[in-house]
């Protein structure tokens, strides 16, 4: 394995089981989990991201877990950000001689690390923000996709100040593109995909939804803004967090968050799958199993 092999991913959409699956591989391979998840890095964000820390005790024992739990709501944090933390957590486990198994749906996350992406550090440019200062908002949707046709974050689009930031990290980014990949840790995964049958994955998600409602993930939210994350932060973490602070302050009917929450989970879950297939088109190797069968796992692992 060590030789072919240094890293092994575990992708899917959101409620197909992986983390489970991933937690339940490295306690048996002796290895630790590096989280390739965009929102579960946050502190105190749990049941709306779908953080699940018991699932990283299998068998009684805990397996060690990585980039979960690693800054505060209020902190920036980026794709950059996220590829040099995980370069450092790699090369760390693997200078001990374990392969690592890294686990998410964040599609763009785990492209950078396995494609070797250069991601730049981007320093702000007072000049191109001083010209960017007197246009609107539209106007600014325009600047961004004339440098950036295919912003991955569509929600920079909404906020004034992260659609200023895109357009400087698209400019900075297109006048400083390089191929040059000198000190980038050599990564060769095996990838293995969890899916299910689009009507079965819908009934997990609802269920799923539920059970974290039930479990406070609407008093998690409120605390949240208690602590002093305003109502538009919030938005920004995702799907639980905006339609949550819609319901309380007091914009949606409890019923009208549920229901649109969960159409919205359904809707992200098929933007999820769609970024896999396409890794795959751009000669990406995903080898798929139906259903969380962690035999089927197994064997593919002890085959590869």
């Amino acid at each position: 394995m060590g030789k072919d092999y240094n890293l092994i991913v575990i992708l899917g959409a959101t409620a197909t089981g992986k983390t489970q699956l991933a937690a339940r591989l490295a306690g048996e391979l002796n290895s630790e989990v590096i989280s390739a998840d965009s929102r579960q890095i946050y502190r105190g964000m749990d049941l709306g991201t779908g953080k699940d820390l018991a699932e990283f005790v299998v068998d009684g024992r805990r397996v060690p877990y990585h980039l979960i739990d690693i800054v505060d709501p209020d902190d920036e944090f980026n794709v950059f950000e996220y590829q040099k933390r995980f370069f450092e957590c790699f090369s760390e486990i693997t200078q001990r001689g374990i392969v690592p198994v890294m686990v998410g749906g964040t599609g763009l996350y785990i492209e950078t690390v396995i494609k070797g992406y250069m991601m730049l550090e981007v320093p702000e440019n007072p000049g191109l923000r001083e010209e960017l200062s007197c246009l609107d908002m539209e106007a600014l949707a325009v600047r961004l996709l004339a440098v950036n046709p295919a912003p991955h974050n569509t929600t920079d689009l909404l906020d004034r100040s992260r659609l200023i930031r895109a357009i400087e990290i698209a400019k900075y980014t297109n006048d400083h593109q390089s191929s040059d990949k000198a000190g980038l840790p050599d990564i060769r995964p095996f990838i293995i995909g969890i899916r299910f049958e689009r009507e079965i994955l819908r009934r997990r998600i609802t269920a799923r939804l539920k059970k974290r409602i039930e479990m406070g993930m609407i008093d998690e939210v409120k605390r949240l803004h208690e602590a002093g994350t305003s109502w538009e932060k919030l938005s920004f973490f995702g799907l639980e967090y905006r339609y949550i602070s819609l319901y309380l302050q007091g914009r949606m009917t409890c019923e009208d968050m549920f229901k649109t929450l969960n159409t919205r989970i359904h809707q992200f879950a098929k933007r999820q799958e769609t970024w896999f297939r396409r890794m795959e088109k751009r000669g990406t190797i995903i080898h798929w199993i139906d259903g969380a069968d962690y035999d089927a796992v197994k064997k593919l692992v002890r085959n590869m």
